[in-house]
């Protein structure tokens, strides 16, 4: 049969089936990306924060440095200008700002004395002002007398022990008196006076002790006066006469 030439025919492809297939090129897929290290990246950051947190502290060490140095110059600042006007408004300024002297420095002694029991046989009776317990501090002991150098308010006492080996039916009396050059007559202060204090022909003691607050003025005498000085036991502890300013 002739074929018509007018209607073109379709291509005829045949495959081998004993021929393999070509096969397709190799394709070059891309590698996926490195997993992040994170340990790294972790101990990075807390090198970070640890330099920063020691930034902070060295400028708040700084900052107080700086605000305590301010502070004491300005306080000494303060203090100049206190002292300055202080020298102008006398101790009253001084006290009231806090600029009296330390406690423990050296303050004015107190006006006392204190004088023991000595031998004598003469009135007033006699006393010691320096060995043992007794002690004179703004205080002079003259003529058997201690002698008032500041006018003011002291307590004054005086203490007397009596003693015998037999009793004799004699008055014991016990006087502190004063006087001065603007009074030249003896004034008592104070005074005790016994009886029946004893029973024959046994030995005895008797103790006689005086003291009262007295209003003293510059230059007063005092002195003390008891009725038989043989009588009297001169023991530091239990003979003694003194003042004290208050």
């Amino acid at each position: 049969m002739q074929q018509d030439m007018r209607y073109p025919q379709p291509s005829v492809f045949w495959m081998d089936p004993s021929r393999n297939p070509p096969l397709p090129s190799q394709v070059n897929m891309p590698l996926p990306p490195p997993f992040p290290d994170f340990r790294r990246k972790r101990r990075k950051n807390s090198t970070c924060t640890y330099l920063l947190i020691m930034f902070l502290l060295v400028v708040l060490a700084l900052f107080g440095v700086g605000l305590g140095t301010y502070k004491i110059i300005e306080l000494q600042r303060q203090l100049d200008n206190i002292k300055e006007i202080s020298g102008d408004k006398g101790p009253a300024l001084e006290k009231l700002v806090g600029l009296t002297k330390h406690p423990f420095e050296k303050k004015e002694s107190r006006l006392a004395a204190h004088v023991t029991g000595k031998e004598g046989k003469k009135l007033p009776l006699e006393w010691e002002e320096t060995f043992g317990r007794a002690f004179t501090s703004g205080i002079q002991y003259k003529n058997q007398s201690l002698v008032v150098n500041q006018t003011g308010l002291y307590f004054l006492y005086s203490s007397i022990y009596f003693r015998n080996t037999s009793c004799q039916s004699k008055e014991l009396s016990h006087t502190v008196y004063k006087r001065s050059q603007r009074y030249p007559a003896e004034l008592t202060l104070m005074q005790n006076t016994e009886y029946q204090y004893c029973t024959s022909n046994n030995k005895w003691g008797r103790h006689s002790y005086l003291g009262a607050l007295f209003n003293l003025t510059t230059d007063e005498m005092l002195y003390v006066n008891v009725s038989d000085v043989e009588l009297v036991s001169f023991d530091e502890s239990r003979t003694y006469f003194g003042l004290y300013k208050l």
